[in-house]
């Protein structure tokens, strides 16, 4: 394993106790100028997100209205009732729905959906997936913001898991967390700027150390983050990693 991604896992509890659980759960506040630009506000301000650790699956209830759920893997996508798991909604291969797509083409809940499911099944198992076959990772050269150095890992992402980019750099402070987490949102369309995510106010949960609050910009062309638009901030609280 490359040895500053080494670092990261163990300063975020280790492979051994991130292997010990099957899922997480944890119920999310979501905010930010996205949503409404994409047509669905109000959609994530108060869900709850399930999320398989060793596969990519998740689940946010509710989902746009009460008793619904969304339901994201990597080739599908759909909307359930909760109660009985009946299908409402669904799209196969969902990300060829974003075909033609720029920022300010909306969005329809199937679209959300599979946005926010396949972005929050990648935050919630980070940095813990990174480990997993198929990752390419390298350290990249010192990155100097707000008066630190921080150290980026580079990474290619293997195709069969959905996510923003196959590129993306996370920037690792001294205690080995991860500060700063750039990609493209490819689903945006092709002139999406960078993202710069940002991760504050790490827990401990069950041995797993946890960002609870992100807040994410657009960057300019030199890497430099518009700190005057939250393109998506996102609060987590009452997380909890189960077992079997």
């Amino acid at each position: 394993m490359n040895p500053l991604l080494e670092q990261v896992i163990a300063a975020h509890g280790g492979l051994d106790r991130w292997k010990a659980f099957t899922s997480v759960r944890a119920r999310v506040s979501g905010g930010g100028a996205l949503w409404q630009l994409k047509g669905q506000p109000g959609v994530l301000d108060d869900v709850v997100t399930t999320a398989d650790l060793h596969r990519q699956v998740a689940s946010t209830a509710p989902f746009g209205e009460p008793g619904l759920r969304s339901v994201v893997t990597p080739e599908r996508v759909a909307i359930e009732a909760a109660a009985t798991g009946a299908t409402v909604e669904v799209r196969a291969h969902p990300r060829r729905a974003f075909a033609g797509h720029d920022v300010t083409t909306p969005w329809d809940r199937l679209h959300l959906a599979y946005f926010n499911g396949y972005a929050m099944w990648n935050y919630l198992t980070e940095p813990f997936l990174l480990a997993r076959p198929g990752f390419q990772v390298r350290e990249g050269a010192p990155h100097h913001e707000d008066g630190e150095v921080w150290r980026p890992l580079e990474v290619t992402f293997p195709d069969d898991v959905a996510t923003h980019s196959r590129r993306q750099t996370y920037y690792v402070d001294d205690q080995g967390y991860v500060r700063r987490h750039d990609y493209v949102s490819e689903v945006l369309g092709p002139d999406a700027p960078v993202a710069a995510h940002y991760g504050f106010d790490h827990e401990v949960v069950d041995g797993i150390v946890v960002p609870t609050r992100r807040l994410i910009y657009l960057t300019d062309g030199q890497g430099n983050p518009d700190k005057g638009t939250v393109i998506v901030s996102i609060d987590l609280r009452d997380i909890a990693f189960a077992q079997g």
